[in-house]
């Protein structure tokens, strides 16, 4: 670890305003310690600037450009009541696949998010893909939020182990899904079928690979043409309890059920 004060540090960037919709030559922050080392060891992460308190510069790899600063200094480069735990670094976005390279069965389930916008339930999410071994989270292009910040701290460093494509239109992203032989599952409360069933199939064997579950936004749910561009709409079974679950408690759900019928990976993106 060396200590890099500053170098030759140009006028600060707004690191809140998005560059271009995709999130290409983006730039942003990403705080908390679990978060900020799945990041430094992630190599498609361009890191742009690391800040850390000195008692967390221990934890940092060998090698690592820092600057070492006060938690105060931290706190005045994050959004208010971030809790970074001594650790913040300034990264460019990664760079998303294209869907290309994810529409083939064979190469792994897929996670679609209908415009889910909320951060928090974002990085939960992510954090269930990891731990189920989704291929690629699959997200609108102009509505989601960027890979950064309160995301990130909520993945505990999954948003670094995840692929992301960003499509412009779902609806007709999971027709080309269905047409290569994926077979396209949306969660819904008014469906009629289970999703275990759903995902068992007409011979009790399970669907394979080549699933694809599409989830709704957390107010409204999968929009109608999303919808209609489902192979099936299926639900989690529940009592009467409750009205529904949120989002990210149900990605949880529904991965693990997925996972039944494709035992969880550990590859990594490339």
């Amino acid at each position: 670890m060396t200590k890099n004060p500053r170098r030759n540090s140009p006028k600060r960037p707004d690191y809140s305003r998005r560059s271009r919709p995709s999130g290409a030559g983006e730039t942003g922050w990403i705080w908390g310690r679990h978060a900020v080392l799945a990041a430094l060891s992630n190599p498609r992460r361009e890191i742009l600037r690391i800040r850390v308190t000195r008692n967390a510069a221990r934890d940092l790899p060998d090698g690592s450009a820092a600057e070492i600063v006060e938690p105060q200094a931290i706190d005045h480069d994050l959004p208010a009541g971030a809790v970074h735990q001594g650790f913040a670094v300034q990264v460019r976005a990664l760079a998303p696949e294209p869907v290309s390279a994810v529409t083939d069965p064979t190469h792994g389930a897929l996670l679609v998010l209908d415009q889910i916008t909320d951060p928090h339930n974002v990085g939960a999410i992510l954090r269930s893909a990891a731990a189920f071994g989704v291929r690629a989270a699959v997200m609108q292009d102009r509505k989601a939020p960027p890979l950064f910040g309160t995301v990130c701290k909520s993945a505990v460093g999954a948003a670094e182990r995840v692929a992301h494509v960003r499509v412009v239109n779902i609806a007709n992203t999971l027709a080309d899904f269905r047409k290569a032989g994926r077979f396209v599952l949306g969660l819904a409360g008014e469906a009629e079928v289970g999703i275990a069933q759903a995902l068992a199939g007409p011979d009790g064997q399970g669907l394979g690979p080549g699933v694809v579950l599409v989830m709704g936004s957390e107010d409204k749910g999968l929009r109608p043409r999303v919808a209609e561009a489902c192979d099936r709409l299926v639900r989690i079974p529940m009592t009467g309890a409750v009205e529904s679950l949120n989002v990210s408690n149900a990605a949880a759900i529904a991965l693990y059920e997925a996972a039944k019928w494709r035992p969880a990976g550990s590859r990594a993106p490339d």
